[in-house]
């Protein structure tokens, strides 16, 4: 069943690669996905430092909410997108250049709105960012 998933989720972040620039930086590869939960292998590149060669808040932000989003989307089979409402995170500790791992939770989920949460681990496993992310769930005609 797992392989059938990966498969299955390729086309989706193939889908953000090719069409959102930041699909693209993060290199997002798949690693576990159950219902309502997401992890992903996910890389911050130099372009994406403060001149002290750490990531800038604001880039784990951006990633974060692509991995909530990205639930979001697949969940719906690509019917309904996100638009965000509200983003609100916290920082806990610094990330450099390289992977790190990125995981998304469904915290609740309406009708027309849906909230989730993002986490951000170093590869030692200590967590480095989270973001609550609340969203307007758009339906939309499949794009692929």
């Amino acid at each position: 069943m797992t392989s059938f998933i990966q498969e299955d989720f390729k086309k989706y972040l193939d889908f953000f690669k090719k069409n959102e620039g930041t699909g693209k930086m993060f290199k997002f590869k798949f690693l576990d996905y159950s219902e309502g939960f997401l992890k992903l292998e996910a890389e911050f590149p130099s372009e994406t430092l403060n001149p002290n060669k750490s990531v800038q808040g604001g880039q784990m932000n951006s990633m974060l909410d692509d991995v909530t989003s990205l639930l979001l989307v697949y969940e719906s089979q690509g019917f309904v997108y996100p638009s965000s409402t509200n983003l609100h995170s916290h920082h806990h500790r610094p990330l450099f250049e390289g992977k790190v791992i990125a995981t998304a939770t469904v915290v609740q989920k309406g009708k027309n709105i849906a909230t989730l949460r993002g986490e951000l681990y170093n590869l030692d496993g200590k967590l480095a960012a989270t973001l609550m992310h609340t969203a307007v769930l758009i339906k939309v005609e499949k794009s692929f």
